[in-house]
């Protein structure tokens, strides 16, 4: 007999190792038993997303977040997955940025999602806007350099 919790934590343990494929499978496995909570759609998700299953992994994050709406990684995530795609014209920019709203309203100093903030807003040509993330960025962490980097080409090539 298949305990879904087993399931889940060894599922879990082989993607800390890199080993998605057969952390998804165990994942499915869990979901199998029980499908109600978020944990296993958070990590399926995480899973999917470092195998490039972009598609896949929105909608996993997406699930995990309807089981708990307080899950700011998963947020986050997703308006990773949004500002990074290559395998689309057209990514959903303002998507990325809804979701980076509600993770920053949970944790106002999420560093990451700080700067993926001022990168969606660079993309969107809000340079101001840009410019008062990556300050509030480096409030916190005064040492960030990709943050000094965008600070400074948003400076001199795009607010003048």
């Amino acid at each position: 007999m298949s305990d879904y919790k087993t399931d889940l934590d060894n599922g879990i343990n082989l993607i800390y190792d890199g080993n998605f494929q057969d952390g998804i499978d165990l994942i499915n496995k869990s979901l199998k038993i029980k499908s109600d909570w978020n944990i296993p759609y958070f990590y399926r998700g995480v899973a999917n997303q470092a195998l490039e299953n972009w598609d896949e992994a929105i909608l996993d994050y997406t699930k995990a977040i309807k089981y708990d709406n307080k899950m700011t990684d998963a947020y986050y995530n997703i308006a990773n997955i949004l500002l990074s795609r290559k395998d689309i014209e057209n990514p959903d920019i303002n998507q990325a940025v809804t979701n980076l709203e509600k993770a920053l309203d949970l944790d106002n100093k999420f560093v990451d999602a700080l700067f993926a903030m001022a990168a969606a807003q660079k993309k969107l040509g809000n340079y101001h806007e840009a410019l008062k993330y990556l300050n509030k960025l480096l409030e916190i962490e005064p040492d960030a350099i990709n943050a000094k980097a965008l600070k400074k080409l948003l400076l001199q090539k795009y607010i003048v």
